[in-house]
């Protein structure tokens, strides 16, 4: 790991510690609670190193070519982590690997201090709290805003169940504070086709809320949208972020600017540069080989 990355890890660990001494109370992946102030205990996501997601040295080739190449990464719990970089920079392949699509040839991926990711599958990992957005939206257009959101509950899928499948108190309670996140209230009953393209894209992020995660991955989550829209997406970022750890992959960088603290660039499959965006983008070597001057 290159020592910006050891630099940034060990402050953000300083950081954590300070929260461990006020010991705050955060949500567990299965809906409990926890207090950083105590020890770890089975069945919790251990966050005692102030990271969520770390990656070291992680590579991975196709056909020859290295998609990523010694990468390594130190997320926080609750941080909005802004990742950009050139087409084939390896932005999407890393998504890949965290979630479990894409095996690399080396390195690690840990989930909390405990969780080896390469040990898992795609479904386990989703199950385990971390979800993922890709650009195009992915809805039930047929079925309504709200069918979409109790399809995406925390539930048992299998045929019986679904069938006598009715909202507790505590689910309904949920669903509906979900659609005050998304703006969506006024629209529960509309088909899910019929919404805009920006509609659609908060209604997938809505369906992951309804799956309580940890960690949200977001693939360009603006494409596409209205001046509008995208300034919306950036308040609803803005408000998961803390409850959330996101990691957003985009390309508009006024958006970017709305919504981040720490940008991390990649390039040919690693860490280019990172910090505060005004510092990245007056990095000669980010001029060079993607922002251009």
């Amino acid at each position: 790991m290159n020592p910006e990355l050891m630099q940034s890890g060990a402050k953000r660990l300083a950081t954590y510690q300070q929260k461990i001494a006020q010991s705050p109370v955060v949500n567990t992946a299965s809906g409990g609670s926890m207090s950083l102030g105590r020890p770890h205990q089975s069945g919790e996501l251990d966050l005692v190193h102030g990271r969520i997601l770390y990656l070291e040295d992680v590579s991975v080739s196709f056909d020859g070519f290295k998609a990523i190449n010694k990468l390594s990464l130190d997320i926080a719990p609750g941080e909005l982590r802004c990742v950009i970089g050139p087409n084939g920079a390896g932005k999407t392949t890393m998504m890949d690997i965290i979630t479990g699509k894409t095996r690399p040839d080396e390195g690690i991926v840990y989930f909390g201090s405990t969780i080896n990711l390469l040990r898992h599958t795609e479904p386990e990992i989703a199950a385990m709290g971390i979800g993922r957005k890709f650009q195009k939206p992915t809805v039930f257009e047929k079925l309504s805003v709200f069918e979409n959101l109790e399809l995406a509950l925390k539930t048992h899928k299998d045929v019986r169940s679904s069938l006598f499948f009715r909202l507790d108190s505590e689910q309904s309670d949920r669903l509906d504070e979900v659609l005050h996140i998304i703006k969506l209230t006024g629209h529960v009953h509309q088909t899910a086709g019929n919404l805009s393209h920006g509609q659609k894209q908060w209604l997938e992020i809505g369906m992951l809320l309804m799956q309580e995660p940890r960690v949200l991955l977001l693939d360009e989550p603006v494409a596409g949208m209205t001046d509008e829209e995208t300034e919306r997406t950036a308040e609803l970022l803005l408000q998961l972020k803390g409850k959330h750890c996101l990691i957003v992959v985009e390309h508009d960088m006024k958006f970017i600017e709305a919504i981040s603290d720490t940008v991390t660039v990649l390039c040919d499959g690693a860490v280019l540069a990172q910090g505060p965006l005004a510092k990245v983008a007056a990095d000669e070597r980010v001029i060079e080989s993607y922002l251009g001057r």
